[in-house]
Order: structure tokens, then C-alpha cells, then sequence
């Protein structure tokens, strides 16, 4: 952190309640003052991170993302309002933020956080924070902030339940690897988009991530070095779990064998799609109006099912495609939509191995059957 900078008359009246605590006083805030945070993802964890760091009077905050506002962000990103629809996240987010604090000093990374750019990106902030929702990001960002010596607040969510914890080795705790030294296999764990999640959740866990990182910052209390606070909503437990570093972790062990980025969707199972047929929603809908004989399966889950369907389709959700193969027919074309076209690839993927030449991708799934065909189909 840089030398800690004077407040102004109008800064002390700003954060009096902040200075009227013994334990955090001046001091502190000089030292909130001086800091800089990166925070990866401005959504869910990232709105509630970034609007209380500004307000606690963070120096400087630095957002890393690449997302328009979608209407389906406003259940939970409360850094965005309806009027933001469309627009650049980071956009919207930095008029929002300095609205909150006009002393705060907002720097864009509108790009995604990758191995070719993390290191440029992270080394110019003293605490990293990662509000992301994707297995390949946390990894990255775990040995990224190990090579720069830099804490990583980490923090996640799935529908009623969530996860923070501090990882820094150079302060004597482990990293994310020595918690999950392998990552799920792809499909395993579905994402938010996926799975849902309660919309009060992320404001909770993203909250505690930016009080970690305050924490981090001042020197007051007891962060989550070493520990694991696990957050259920539906019974309302906080269970806090101990976390140990692994000597052979590769990447923070006594004999790294990690010393530079990797291929992070490759290590987590992630692999390019072999080439596939693909048909619009347009094309889709005229196939259909013509009444040309087809298969239509949705691999989405039955909870997504009941919220929107197209009319004819027949479920089996992505896990099951494979076993339940033999109940999909060969002579007629078979058409594979989700919500958004990327777990459809993967069926239509996975059938093309087991000799299905007939199956075919709807690209932008039911939601751009929404959006483009059939506007009474709910959008969720």
C-alpha cells in the first residue's frame, strides 16, 4: 500500500462512524485510503463487494469484467438497476459506485480475467477479491495472487448456500489448492445460471468478502486465514472449518511445480466442442410450422422445464442424455436446446460419440426461442 494519505474535513465527517470506534479510528481509515482492490466480476458477489468497499472509502477499486446488464441480473446484482439494461457492466458500474463515493478512484478492466492477462492485471492492487462463478477463474486467480504475494478473498455460491474464506500463503495460510487440489468434473457442480441462486444469498456472501478484505486491509479482528466459513441460509448455520496448506500443493508447496499459468479450462476438464450441425430458432420454428417430422429434446433440469418450455420438447437433463440414449430416435433429426445453447452442445457432443449423425444444436437455446420466436415462453 502506498504512505497513508491525510483525510479531508470533508472525509472525516464522511466516515465518523468508522472513526468514533477506538478500535478503528484514523489509522484505519488512512489506511483504507491507501489501498487499492481488484475485484474479478462485478454480478453478484461483485455488487455488494464493490458498493461497500466504495462506501467503507476504499482509494482505489479495480473491476475486472467483460458482461452487458441483463434483465436477469437484476434478481441479485443490486449495483445495477433496470435503466442499466444493455449496457456495459463496468459502465454502469463505475457511475453507480462513484455515486456512492465520489472519492473513490474506479479503474475498467472490460476484458475477461485470463492467464495471458491476470498477472499484468492483479499487480498493481494490494488485495484481490474474486466474485466469480467458474472453476478455471478461481484457480487462476489462486496462483496469481500466490506468485504476487497477494490475499485472495475468496467467496461462492449455489442456490441457498454459500462459501468465504481467505487464501494468502505468504501470511501463513493456505491457497484454494490446498483446499480443492482438483476441480469437479465438468457438469458436476452446475453454475448459478444452472442451478439458481436465492438472490439475497450473494449480497450476504459478498458482504463477508468485503468485510474480510476491510479486515485484511486495517489490521483490526481475525480474518478467515485458514478457515472456511460455510453459510446455509434455509437453517440459518454459519460452520466455520479449518483449512491447512498441503506441503506438496503444487503451486504454494515447498516444491512448486506451478510457477506460471497454465491452461485453466484444460486442467479443469474444459475442452474445445468437436465441430457440430447447429440450427437458429428461426430455422427451428419454420421447420416446425411445416410440420417436418423431428425430435425436439431439452437437456435443461425439470425445474427449468416448468418455468419455460417449448411446446413438444422432451426433457432428459444433460447428466442423463448419455444413459438414457436409447430413447432417442436415429431416423429423424434431433434437435438439443438448453437455455442458452452451451449444454446442448455438450449433449449434441457426447451423442455424436455414441453414433448420432441426426443430432443438431438450437444455437441461443430457449432463450433466444424466446426472445426471437415465441415472446409468451418465459425469459428466466
Amino acid at each position: 500500500m502506498n504512505a497513508q494519505p491525510e483525510l479531508t474535513a470533508e472525509e472525516v465527517q464522511r466516515y465518523a462512524r468508522h472513526l468514533a470506534m477506538p478500535e478503528f479510528g484514523m489509522a484505519a481509515q488512512r489506511k483504507l485510503k491507501a489501498a487499492s482492490v481488484l475485484c474479478i466480476g462485478v454480478g453478484g458477489l461483485g455488487s455488494p463487494i464493490t458498493m461497500y468497499l466504495a462506501a467503507a472509502g476504499i482509494g482505489r477499486l479495480g473491476l475486472v469484467d467483460a458482461d452487458v446488464v441483463e434483465l436477469t441480473n437484476l434478481q441479485r446484482q443490486v449495483l445495477f438497476r433496470q435503466a442499466d439494461l444493455g449496457r456495459p457492466k463496468l459502465e454502469a458500474a463505475r457511475e453507480r459506485l462513484l455515486g456512492i463515493n465520489p472519492h473513490l478512484e474506479v479503474r475498467l478492466h472490460p476484458e475477461r480475467f485470463t492467464a495471458a492477462n491476470a498477472l499484468r492485471i492483479a499487480a498493481d492492487y494490494d488485495v484481490v477479491i474474486d466474485g466469480t462463478d467458474n472453476f478455471p477463474t478461481r484457480y487462476l486467480s489462486n496462483d496469481v495472487c500466490v506468485w504476487l504475494k497477494k490475499p485472495n478473498v475468496y467467496g461462492s455460491i449455489l442456490r441457498f448456500e454459500g462459501q468465504v474464506a481467505v487464501f494468502a500463503p505468504h501470511l501463513g495460510a493456505p491457497c484454494y489448492r490446498c483446499m480443492s487440489p482438483q476441480p469437479p468434473a465438468p457438469g458436476l457442480v452446475p453454475s448459478c445460471a444452472e442451478g439458481g441462486v436465492l438472490g439475497v444469498l450473494p449480497g450476504l456472501i459478498g458482504t463477508l468478502q468485503a468485510l474480510e478484505c476491510l479486515k485484511l486491509i486495517t489490521g483490526i479482528g481475525q480474518p478467515l486465514l485458514g478457515r472456511l466459513l460455510h453459510v446455509d441460509t434455509l437453517t440459518m448455520r454459519f460452520r466455520p472449518f479449518t483449512l491447512r496448506r498441503d506441503p506438496a500443493c503444487p503451486v504454494c508447496g515447498d516444491h512448486p511445480s506451478i510457477t506460471e499459468p497454465i491452461d485453466y479450462d484444460g486442467f479443469c476438464g474444459i475442452r474445445p466442442l468437436p465441430p457440430m450441425k447447429e440450427i437458429s430458432v428461426q430455422d427451428l420454428a419454420a421447420l416446425r410450422r411445416q410440420g417436418t417430422p423431428h425430435f425436439l429434446l431439452d437437456v435443461r433440469e425439470p425445474d427449468e422445464h416448468a418455468t419455460a418450455r417449448i411446446e413438444g420438447a422432451v426433457l432428459i437433463p444433460l447428466a442423463q442424455v448419455t444413459a438414457r440414449a436409447a430413447e432417442l430416435p436415429r431416423d429423424v433429426p434431433l434437435y438439443v436446446h438448453c437455455k442458452l445453447g452451451g449444454r446442448s452442445a455438450k449433449a449434441v457432443a457426447a451423442l455424436q460419440e455414441l453414433g448420432f449423425e441426426n443430432a443438431v444444436n438450437v444455437t441461443g437455446g430457449i432463450r433466444a426461442w424466446s426472445e426471437q420466436v415465441d415472446p409468451s415462453v418465459p425469459v428466466y
